[in-house]
């Protein structure tokens, strides 16, 4: 949130937007996520490619959260930080039911790290986490 002050008037504008998205924990449902990630990436003005970029990191990103399988029962939890149009800022939190993380070495990996910008991961109350923050050119 930030403030705008015209003259003696003054309002409170909305810096980012946040969307929050809960499907079941199983593969099958990545497409969700994938398309939810690539429309939210759409509203900052990115390239083609920065878009296909970020559908990528995400999938991997669940595809560790989710070991390639389905958990019954539990939910894979999203939740998006988009900036203002053309920050280029896109931040998304994905929460899966792994009680940890695989170790933070192999291909997944290496996409998330080469084409998320930031990753950092961690474990909490509802499970096994990842962080990833992009920023864009925006309207450089």
């Amino acid at each position: 949130m930030g403030t705008i002050s015209l003259g003696s008037r003054s309002e409170t504008i909305r810096s980012t937007d946040t969307v929050d998205l809960r499907v079941p924990a199983d593969p099958a449902y990545l497409a969700m996520v994938r398309t939810a990630t690539a429309g939210l990436a759409t509203r900052l003005d990115l390239t083609l490619d920065d878009i296909e970029d970020l559908r990528i990191a995400v999938d991997e990103a669940c595809s560790l959260l989710l070991q390639g399988r389905a958990h019954p029962g539990r939910t894979l939890d999203t939740g998006f930080e988009v900036g203002p149009p053309g920050s280029g800022l896109l931040s998304i939190l994905i929460t899966g039911p792994l009680g940890q993380l695989p170790d933070g070495q192999g291909y997944a990996w290496s996409v998330l790290r080469a084409l998320a910008g930031e990753v950092v991961t961690g474990v909490g109350d509802n499970g096994a986490w990842i962080k990833l923050t992009y920023v864009g050119r925006g309207d450089q």
